[in-house]
């Protein structure tokens, strides 16, 4: 970490040039003796890339940014501030520290935090944000967590860890046991050192395969931010033996959708011809494949086993889109030239064989507008097309 990039003028040139073409002002050079352009370009692309991922982070002087990728492997505020919802007590251990921003929020319900990095630079930057950010409770450790824990004699009421999911060539990674730390091998050493332990993984992990890997899991939380599932997070109890309960959340720029529901085989449930009103499933919802128990709590029927969308005869609360249905239209190039004559409208396919990008150019029908087609098939495993309108509020 350079410390010259804290310098005034370094700052001020730094602030003038967030919206400067970056490939030109590299090639300029650097101004300061201290410090290369490469540097100050990378705080540059930091504060870009924080303004609306991390806000109190890009609102605040003297905050060191790290290299882009790290940047991008780091939780958001509004996901960091969930994980830490979701934990209190005296002590906590962060064993994959990083940037430290899951830690900064984590921290405010814990008497005490130790936050590991084995990348040196990487916590030299932490622990210089954390002073700069006033959390003085948490207590930084260069070095490899799982020999930390490894060799305290300290219990803490929570672990936390995100593996790094890349491989030693650079490519990524799903499975546990490739990420690194290997956490199901390590399982016993982590209950060691405490009752709970909280575990970030990358939403593609399959929750059946994670669940095959892990032991004592309680709670899976899947998170999702604008539509996009961002992050899944396993929640283990020591001696924990029961069903799985499974939390969704998908952060909306107006409204918060959650639904939760046990992780069980799914039952066979209530199909149905397209009623008044379409509902889609959120994708957190989608990732959590609590399909049976979202119709059985909503009072919904399906489409068709394996389509996935919903109908109802009324309006309700739904986690996900909800569309009045205006028509059900057989698939055909016949009655669809007949039925739509649509030049604009946004396309969805579930449970149908064509993607959208085919469906476009077969039916000259450009994207956007009032207008929404959804491609499924039916409880007769007909291919049909609904043409819907948005409801407001969804």
């Amino acid at each position: 970490m350079n410390k010259a990039i804290l310098n005034k003028d370094v700052q001020d040139f730094i602030t003038k040039n967030l919206k400067t073409d970056l490939s030109k002002l590299v090639l300029k050079g650097s101004p300061f003796k201290d410090i290369t352009i490469q540097e100050i370009a990378e705080q540059i692309q930091g504060l870009q890339r924080t303004r609306t991922k991390l806000p109190t982070f890009h609102s605040t002087d003297n905050i060191i940014f790290p290299p882009n990728l790290n940047l991008e492997q780091t939780s958001s505020e509004i996901t960091a501030k969930y994980k830490a919802s979701l934990m209190s007590g005296n002590k906590a251990i962060d064993l994959t520290g990083g940037f430290g921003v899951d830690d900064f929020f984590i921290a405010e319900n814990f008497e005490k935090l130790y936050h590991c990095e084995i990348n040196p630079e990487l916590s030299e930057i932490a622990t210089h944000n954390f002073i700069v950010l006033g959390r003085e409770n948490i207590k930084t450790f260069t070095g490899d967590g799982i020999d930390f824990l490894n060799t305290t004699a300290e219990k803490f009421d929570w672990i936390y860890i995100d593996p790094a999911r890349r491989d030693e060539y650079g490519g990524k990674v799903y499975l546990l046991e490739q990420c690194a730390p290997d956490v199901p091998a390590n399982l016993d050493l982590l209950f060691k050192g405490s009752e709970n332990i909280l575990i970030k993984t990358s939403p593609l992990l399959d929750i059946s395969a994670g669940l095959k890997e892990l032991r004592h899991v309680a709670e899976i939380h899947v998170v999702s931010v604008n539509n996009e599932v961002k992050e899944l997070l396993w929640m283990l109890k020591k001696g924990y033996d029961e069903e799985v309960l499974i939390n969704t959340i998908n952060f909306l720029k107006e409204e918060t959708q959650k639904f939760q529901g046990m992780y069980k085989d799914q039952v066979e449930i209530l199909l149905s011809s397209p009623k008044k009103y379409l509902f889609e499933p959120n994708p957190a919802v989608m990732k959590s494949g609590l399909f049976s128990t979202l119709a059985e709590q909503t009072g919904t029927a399906k489409l068709h086993p394996h389509s996935h969308l919903y109908t109802h005869d009324e309006i309700i609360d739904f986690p996900g889109r909800r569309f009045k249905v205006v028509k059900s239209i057989p698939y055909s190039r016949k009655e669809l030239k007949k039925e739509l004559k649509l030049k604009k409208a946004n396309i969805t396919t579930r449970n149908f064989p064509k993607s959208v990008e085919t469906l476009r150019k077969e039916l000259k029908i450009a994207d956007g507008g009032s207008n929404y087609l959804f491609f499924t098939t039916n409880l007769d495993n007909e291919k049909i097309v609904l043409l819907c309108e948005k409801l407001s509020n969804s």
